[in-house]
């Protein structure tokens, strides 16, 4: 938990749009990590299967009643070196939430491309494992991701 938990609720919350809502994912997500340890076959990385484990049960979150019938606010976490001045920090701050706003306005599909290579330092052949697709998949789906992001960025006048 302390390794992974910090980072596996910044991709629950990139899902499901509400830190509470991705926390108790997490929480659930750890609870059935650790009652299926002995299932546990070691065809992957135990990282890449908490991951697993925490997107699907975001993907059951979304597909829940519950959901359906809650306004969710588009909000996705900063991410912030620490070491710009006041005012690089703010322009970087504006930047980044601007940018996680498009990100978050992208379809599942192509927002968990995104989010798990460049906001978690995936590879491509770890995202295909998490998402249980092909690579080649993974790469047309980053393709499209990031020419909708780049049409939808000009769009919203960001400045390159």
């Amino acid at each position: 938990m302390d390794e992974y938990g910090e980072s596996l609720t910044r991709v629950a919350i990139t899902y499901v749009k509400d830190r509470f809502i991705a926390e108790d994912i997490i929480q659930e997500s750890f609870l059935k990590a650790y009652k299926k340890l002995n299932d546990f076959e070691g065809k992957s990385s135990y990282h890449t299967y908490l991951y697993r484990i925490v997107i699907n049960g975001c993907h059951d979150y979304l597909r829940s009643w519950n959901h359906r019938k809650v306004q969710l606010t588009d909000k996705i976490p900063l991410i912030n070196s620490g070491n710009d001045t006041s005012e690089q920090f703010l322009i970087d701050k504006s930047r980044n939430s601007e940018l996680g706003q498009q990100v978050l306005k992208l379809s599942i599909k192509l927002r968990e491309v995104i989010i798990l290579y460049y906001y978690q330092d995936f590879s491509i052949e770890e995202i295909a494992e998490v998402l249980q697709v092909s690579k080649n998949t993974v790469k047309t789906r980053m393709f499209r991701a990031r020419k909708k992001l780049e049409s939808q960025l000009q769009e919203s006048g960001w400045e390159w």
